[in-house]
Protein backbone atom coordinates (compact mmCIF):
# COMPACT_ATOMS: atom_id res chain seq x y z
CA UNK A 1 0.00 0.00 0.00
CA UNK A 2 1.31 3.58 -0.78
CA UNK A 3 1.44 6.31 1.82
CA UNK A 4 -1.27 8.87 1.45
CA UNK A 5 0.06 12.55 1.85
CA UNK A 6 -2.09 14.44 3.99
CA UNK A 7 -2.72 18.39 4.10
CA UNK A 8 -0.74 17.86 7.43
CA UNK A 9 2.23 17.01 5.20
CA UNK A 10 1.98 19.86 2.43
CA UNK A 11 3.10 23.07 2.13
CA UNK A 12 0.72 25.85 3.13
CA UNK A 13 2.02 27.81 -0.31
CA UNK A 14 5.13 27.42 -2.37
CA UNK A 15 6.16 28.84 -5.41
CA UNK A 16 9.36 27.76 -7.15
CA UNK A 17 12.44 28.29 -5.30
CA UNK A 18 10.45 30.22 -2.59
CA UNK A 19 9.80 28.68 1.29
CA UNK A 20 6.18 28.28 2.67
CA UNK A 21 4.46 31.07 4.12
CA UNK A 22 3.09 30.47 7.28
CA UNK A 23 -0.70 30.18 7.79
CA UNK A 24 -0.89 33.85 9.15
CA UNK A 25 0.80 35.63 6.59
CA UNK A 26 -1.09 33.86 3.86
CA UNK A 27 -4.07 34.46 5.07
CA UNK A 28 -3.14 38.00 4.49
CA UNK A 29 -1.62 37.62 1.34
CA UNK A 30 -5.01 36.32 0.01
CA UNK A 31 -6.80 39.11 1.68
CA UNK A 32 -4.78 41.33 -0.48
CA UNK A 33 -4.72 39.16 -3.71
CA UNK A 34 -7.60 40.94 -5.13
CA UNK A 35 -5.93 44.49 -5.01
CA UNK A 36 -6.93 46.28 -8.12
CA UNK A 37 -6.04 49.84 -7.17
CA UNK A 38 -3.13 51.77 -7.46
CA UNK A 39 -0.28 53.37 -5.24
CA UNK A 40 -2.65 55.60 -3.48
CA UNK A 41 -4.96 53.17 -2.73
CA UNK A 42 -2.26 50.42 -1.53
CA UNK A 43 -2.43 52.21 2.47
CA UNK A 44 -6.00 51.86 2.51
CA UNK A 45 -5.75 47.91 1.08
CA UNK A 46 -3.14 46.80 3.58
CA UNK A 47 -4.92 48.69 6.32
CA UNK A 48 -8.49 46.80 5.88
CA UNK A 49 -6.26 43.24 5.55
CA UNK A 50 -4.34 44.10 8.52
CA UNK A 51 -7.69 44.94 10.65
CA UNK A 52 -9.77 41.94 9.10
CA UNK A 53 -6.57 39.57 10.72
CA UNK A 54 -6.59 41.38 13.95
CA UNK A 55 -3.56 43.11 13.43
CA UNK A 56 -2.06 46.69 13.09
CA UNK A 57 -0.95 48.83 10.17
CA UNK A 58 1.57 50.67 11.51
CA UNK A 59 2.75 52.97 8.54
CA UNK A 60 3.81 52.61 4.91
CA UNK A 61 6.86 54.56 2.94
CA UNK A 62 7.93 54.72 -0.55
CA UNK A 63 10.46 51.33 -0.85
CA UNK A 64 13.59 53.64 -2.03
CA UNK A 65 15.30 49.92 -2.28
CA UNK A 66 14.80 48.23 0.38
CA UNK A 67 12.99 45.70 -2.10
CA UNK A 68 13.10 44.50 -5.32
CA UNK A 69 10.83 45.64 -7.79
CA UNK A 70 8.53 47.83 -5.76
CA UNK A 71 7.21 51.19 -4.96
CA UNK A 72 6.12 50.85 -1.45
CA UNK A 73 6.10 49.35 1.81
CA UNK A 74 4.13 48.92 5.00
CA UNK A 75 4.41 47.94 7.82
CA UNK A 76 1.73 45.66 10.06
CA UNK A 77 1.78 43.89 12.86
CA UNK A 78 -0.21 40.90 12.65
CA UNK A 79 -1.07 37.66 15.20
CA UNK A 80 1.21 34.48 14.64
CA UNK A 81 1.81 31.71 15.88
CA UNK A 82 -0.96 29.62 18.10
CA UNK A 83 -0.50 32.12 21.02
CA UNK A 84 -1.46 35.12 18.70
CA UNK A 85 2.10 37.04 19.33
CA UNK A 86 1.98 40.02 17.12
CA UNK A 87 4.53 40.66 15.05
CA UNK A 88 5.86 43.14 11.86
CA UNK A 89 5.46 41.83 8.45
CA UNK A 90 5.68 43.41 5.32
CA UNK A 91 3.44 43.92 2.43
CA UNK A 92 5.41 45.56 -0.53
CA UNK A 93 3.75 46.69 -3.45
CA UNK A 94 4.97 46.23 -7.06
CA UNK A 95 7.03 48.08 -9.10
CA UNK A 96 3.61 48.47 -11.37
CA UNK A 97 1.84 48.94 -8.72
CA UNK A 98 -0.87 46.47 -9.34
CA UNK A 99 -0.21 43.57 -7.10
CA UNK A 100 0.90 43.52 -2.97
CA UNK A 101 3.02 40.66 -1.40
CA UNK A 102 3.86 39.55 2.06
CA UNK A 103 7.29 39.20 3.46
CA UNK A 104 8.14 38.46 6.93
CA UNK A 105 11.33 40.83 7.47
CA UNK A 106 14.84 39.67 6.30
CA UNK A 107 18.37 41.27 6.55
CA UNK A 108 17.46 43.86 4.11
CA UNK A 109 14.60 45.16 5.62
CA UNK A 110 16.13 44.74 9.19
CA UNK A 111 16.66 48.50 9.78
CA UNK A 112 13.16 48.62 8.98
CA UNK A 113 11.75 46.13 11.28
CA UNK A 114 14.04 48.08 14.27
CA UNK A 115 12.29 51.12 12.99
CA UNK A 116 8.74 49.88 13.01
CA UNK A 117 9.62 48.29 16.53
CA UNK A 118 10.70 51.49 17.86
CA UNK A 119 7.47 53.18 16.64
CA UNK A 120 5.45 50.21 18.19
CA UNK A 121 7.13 51.28 21.59
CA UNK A 122 6.23 55.16 21.10
CA UNK A 123 2.48 54.26 20.75
CA UNK A 124 2.82 51.86 23.58
CA UNK A 125 4.10 54.39 25.69
CA UNK A 126 1.34 56.78 24.90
Amino acid sequence: MLPTQTAADTPVATTAGEPALPLELLELELSLDGFSGDEESFAAAVRMAADQLGGDFLFDLPASGLAEDCLRIAALRVPKGEDGVLEVVFALLDAEGAAIRVENPDEKTEGLKRFADAFIDVLERI
